[in-house]
């Protein structure tokens, strides 16, 4: 099946996790990725393990955001690997890199520099906190943008100490972000045969995921957002909003009437609540009931009242439980992907669906320099 972005070149000069998730990305939507890596080693995330899981020597967090890709290995301070690089850079249409500020322009790759070999290239830079300012040193991990733009105070409940997301949720957002003006700049680039310098920071993608929140701030009189005392989920969001312990496991409570909730769970304490701004006001006093009554029944026998009522709720699963559900089945969301010696990986697929066509991938993260004799052949680099 022909892919939307077949026939595009990209170099991914990236490691870790935002500019490799963005280059996987684009490369599951057809175009070619050559993964630019240092001899010493390649990309830091082959030996970022998570549980210490490595698969044919490469940590599982390198495969999950390196498929479809292929490895070139060159030592950018040696002259005679930066020129075969530079060859390849007149080639190519993208180019993602992820490096503190500075660096590529040391290496003689910085955009300027670059444009010149390259005019219609699309150079994408991914920094921490952008390229200027009092923080662009520091190190862009995602656990300290989390830390440092407030996510921690929105998890947890009032009394906990702030609670990060177990996710690398920056490093996701900047990747979204980073594929999204990569497309744009292609579209320009159709319509004006003109290149493009596009510049990505954590910090700003952080930020602008939080956009309900920080909006909230900035118009509610610079009050701080305030988590539920019990069963937080949202600190801005009214009762029932959150998630409780039932008799035998935990049920989802989303956003609607705490009348009409008091009524299905026939509980009487509830329905005094008949004025919306208490949803608010009272949240706290709220679910301190909704904690007692629906510890009474099962998370099944709440279920089936509220569902046929359409209340938003849900039972809460975990990564057996929906791995293993039919809705898992039916999304069909896992595949299997295999290295040119046959190990092979189970891992997500792209969750985009093209002319109704789910992307499936085979090709498995790239082996360190596995395809660099290919692409010197290939490109006349030698």
């Amino acid at each position: 099946m022909m892919k939307m972005l077949d026939g595009l070149l990209v170099l991914d000069f990236s490691q870790y996790l935002s500019g490799p998730w963005a280059a996987m990305r684009l490369a599951d939507l057809g175009a070619r990725v050559i993964k630019i890596e240092s001899p010493k080693g390649g990309d830091g995330s082959r030996r970022l393990t998570l549980k210490n899981i490595l698969i044919d020597g490469d940590s599982s967090v390198f495969h999950s955001m390196n498929r479809n890709k292929e490895s070139y290995i060159a030592n950018l301070k040696d002259e005679t690997d930066l020129n075969k690089v530079k060859k390849l850079i007149e080639k190519a249409d993208i180019m993602i890199c992820n490096f503190r500020p500075g660096i590529m322009e040391k290496l003689h790759l910085g955009y300027e520099q670059v444009k010149q070999l390259n005019p219609k290239m699309i150079y994408a830079a991914i920094t921490g906190y952008g390229s200027e300012g009092p923080w662009t040193d520091k190190p862009g991990q995602d656990l300290l943008l989390q830390s440092v733009t407030g996510i921690p105070y929105l998890n947890g409940n009032q009394q906990d100490m702030p609670v990060p997301v177990g996710l690398a949720v920056v490093d996701m957002f900047t990747s979204a972000n980073t594929v999204q003006a990569i497309l744009a700049a292609v579209i320009h680039r159709y319509q004006t045969g003109k290149g493009a310098f596009l510049e990505m920071s954590m910090i700003e993608a952080a930020l602008d995921y939080q956009f309900e929140v920080v909006t909230t701030y900035l118009n509610d009189g610079g009050e701080l957002p305030v988590r539920s005392s019990v069963n937080n989920a949202h600190p801005y969001v009214a009762a029932p909003y959150g998630i409780y312990q039932t008799k035998d496991r935990y049920l989802a409570l989303s956003m609607g009437s705490i009348v009409q909730l008091g009524e299905l769970l026939e509980c009487e304490a509830l329905t005094a609540y008949t004025d919306p701004k208490s949803w608010h006001t009272q949240r706290d006093e709220i679910k301190e009931i909704l904690v007692s009554h629906l510890m009474t029944r099962t998370t099944k026998e709440w279920l089936s009242v509220l569902e046929p009522a359409d209340y938003w709720c849900s039972a809460v699963y975990n990564m057996e439980e929906i791995l293993h559900h039919e809705a898992m089945t039916h999304v069909d969301m896992i595949q299997e992907v295999k290295r040119d010696n046959g190990t092979c990986l189970r891992t997500t697929r792209c969750p985009i669906r093209m002319n109704g066509k789910k992307l499936f991938a085979e090709k498995a993260a790239p082996r360190l320099g596995a395809d660099t004799d290919a692409i010197n052949q290939e490109f006349s680099l030698i």
